[in-house]
């Protein structure tokens, strides 16, 4: 994962840990996540909570996702963004890749919440936050405010780290408002190093339910928009995707890979191999599997010893049923998996190949008129207006 503009480029496993904060975790299961990640050589992302000491101690690869509270690269006084505490963080070894996160799945355009309840001084320290209030995430980031400004905060935090790949995190909403992220890539000149798609499908224990159950475009369809335009600007080959959103089985890996997917990240089955038995208890910290508490009383049936190897097996197994499923179609790289090996049933009498609902888009497509779809070719010309 880097692109041309890109010194320290990453290769990643077709399959890591998605973005769960510590604070929202607890200190045992970041610590289990992160050695699971360690023994079977794949990344860890942090959720936008920030860098804590329990993502580095295990030695496991860390992607830094950065929120919109800049949690851990923040001026305690005003919250905003600080070059210096970043620098600080991002130079470190074990970080891989920065992932600024626009929105996720499960509460897009909503931010966050970590209840006053669940904030020890610890994580006041590490998130950079006063104790005794709800520690909130607010809906919009405020280092930039346009498409191109967020290009070029992404140029800063890549110089800022050494030359390490940065990329966004999304749920598309409005088409059109991705399209203004690529047209400004095309306009620019400047380059994302990777895209992660997260689908609407995602979950959270601290979301509204009318949001987890209903804004954000699936993954199906957030994927394929952000593959395909990608490909029309003839940007595919500098940037990568990566998706997100209920990936649990080794199947769904292989149908993101097909739509256009190079990467998947699973929370869901990861905080599964845990232990978790979906209590639904996730805001209240009285998690009964010490996995999203910070009562030390209930962390200490989770040792993270022990259920790192359950992390490390669910990885590995659940990689080698997928490249068993890529290689029973006939493929030996999971990249070659086409659209057309995928069937889905549209009614109780018809099923349709992947490529006949989501037709394939030819590298450039975007800059011939009528050579690309016509919806994407639309959504794309619409997309000029709101790059600046």
């Amino acid at each position: 994962i880097g692109s041309s503009q890109c010194t320290q480029p990453y290769s990643a496993s077709l399959l890591n840990i998605s973005g769960m904060s510590y604070g929202a975790l607890s200190k045992n299961a970041t610590l289990a996540l992160n050695r699971g990640a360690r023994l079977g050589n794949f990344y860890h992302n942090t959720g936008e909570g920030g860098v804590s000491p329990w993502h580095l101690k295990p030695g496991g690869d860390v992607v830094w996702n950065v929120g919109t509270g800049y949690f851990g690269c923040r001026n305690k006084e005003t919250g905003k963004f600080c070059p210096d505490n970043f620098r600080a963080m991002a130079t470190k070894d074990q970080i891989k890749m920065i992932e600024i996160k626009l929105s996720q799945g499960a509460k897009p355009g909503h931010g966050g919440i970590l209840p006053a309840s669940k904030l020890t001084a610890e994580i006041a320290e590490i998130r950079g936050v006063k104790m005794g209030a709800d520690v909130h995430s607010p809906p919009r980031h405020t280092a930039f405010s346009t498409p191109t400004e967020m290009l070029q905060f992404a140029a800063q935090l890549r110089e800022l780290s050494g030359g390490k790949p940065v990329g966004i995190k999304l749920c598309i909403g409005y088409p059109v408002e991705f399209a203004a992220i690529v047209r400004a890539m095309v306009d620019t000149g400047i380059r994302l190093d990777f895209i992660t798609v997260d689908g609407g499908e995602g979950g959270t224990g601290a979301a509204p339910q009318a949001f987890s159950n209903h804004v954000g475009a699936p993954l199906r369809e957030g994927l394929t928009l952000v593959h395909d335009m990608l490909v029309g600007a003839n940007l595919r080959q500098e940037v990568s995707v990566i998706c997100s959103g209920r990936i649990i089985s080794a199947f769904d890996m292989v149908r993101a890979f097909a739509l256009g997917a190079d990467v998947c990240n699973s929370a869901r089955a990861m905080m599964l191999a845990l232990g978790c038995i979906q209590a639904l208890k996730c805001d209240t910290n009285r998690c009964p599997t010490g996995i999203t508490t910070q009562d030390e009383s209930l962390m200490q049936g989770l040792v993270p010893r022990e259920k790192s190897y359950y992390v490390q097996n669910f990885h590995e197994r659940t990689m080698e049923s997928a490249m068993e499923l890529v290689g029973a179609a006939g493929f030996d790289d999971p990249g070659k998996f086409p659209r057309r090996a995928i069937c889905r049933r549209v009614s109780s009498e018809k099923s349709m190949r992947l490529d006949e609902l989501y037709p394939v888009v030819q590298p450039g497509a975007l800059f011939t008129p009528g050579a690309a779809p016509a919806k994407l070719e639309q959504t794309y010309v619409a997309g000029a207006e709101q790059t600046a």
